[in-house]
């Protein structure tokens, strides 16, 4: 069920049942050569729709943009700053905790939030304890991928899924939007790694088409729907292990 898709009426129905919702959240940044800019966000909306879809739990809209500063060395990627997106997760959980949400499972798609988002879990949770928000307030973020995803991408690429623009985020992203697949040379055809890097110059210097650790040639929309139908798995099992928990 999706937030956006429904009228107030519908939303205070379901609320009467029902105290969770998803919200999907990624980023708008450089995917390497064949990759979409709105990959990580693409990815989390279209396996939270189909959690959505499977059990009947409430979908809010996606929060596209993320913490992608480090991204900026390529053209057509855009970031909010840490402060700005704890504010942005703040608010739009403040806003549905009015209405009787009470269970807040983040399905996200990019790495780069991991630390910020948290940190806004951490703001909210500050204002629980000052008896400033509902004390029955719980927030959680995973991944899209839980397990059965990540044992189909290691079986599908073996080692050369990568960290970034990988392979599996790529098909994933193809088989939600397959009117906008792109084809591209790689050289090399695996991407270098680092054990770390800086500032958004620093990236581009050492990943110059943006990639990390990854072959995304050998991404396919088979492979995606193989990838989502294993995500959607994982990400029931963890949503409704959240509401028990």
């Amino acid at each position: 069920m999706q937030l956006a898709l429904s009228t107030w009426q519908e939303v205070e129905d379901h609320l009467r049942d029902h105290e969770g919702i998803i919200v999907p959240i990624g980023s708008v940044e450089q995917h390497g050569p064949n990759g979409l800019i709105g990959t990580d966000h693409l990815c989390a909306e279209f396996v939270a729709q189909g959690v959505g879809d499977r059990i009947g739990c409430m979908v809010a809209p996606t929060l596209t943009y993320g913490m992608s500063q480090h991204h900026l060395g390529f053209t057509g990627s855009a970031t909010l700053r840490p402060s700005t997106l704890m504010l942005v997760v703040r608010d739009v959980v403040q806003s549905l905790a009015v209405h009787g949400f009470r269970r807040f499972f983040f399905i996200n798609g990019h790495g780069g939030n991991v630390a910020t988002v948290t940190a806004g879990f951490d703001e909210l949770y500050a204002l629980k304890s000052l008896g400033l928000a509902d004390p029955e307030l719980r927030c959680r973020m995973v991944f899209w991928s839980g397990p059965r995803a990540k044992a189909v991408a290691d079986d599908l690429y073996k080692g050369v899924n990568g960290s970034h623009a990988t392979a599996a985020e790529v098909s994933l992203a193809q088989y939600y939007k397959q009117d906008a697949i792109k084809h591209a040379q790689m050289t090399p055809k695996v991407a270098p790694t680092a054990p770390q890097f800086f500032e958004a110059a620093d990236y581009r210097k050492r990943f110059p088409d943006g990639r990390i650790g990854s072959d995304p040639s050998q991404s396919t929309p088979d492979h995606g729907k193989r990838l989502y139908e294993a995500a959607v798995e994982d990400m029931v099992e963890a949503y409704n292990a959240f509401l028990a928990y």
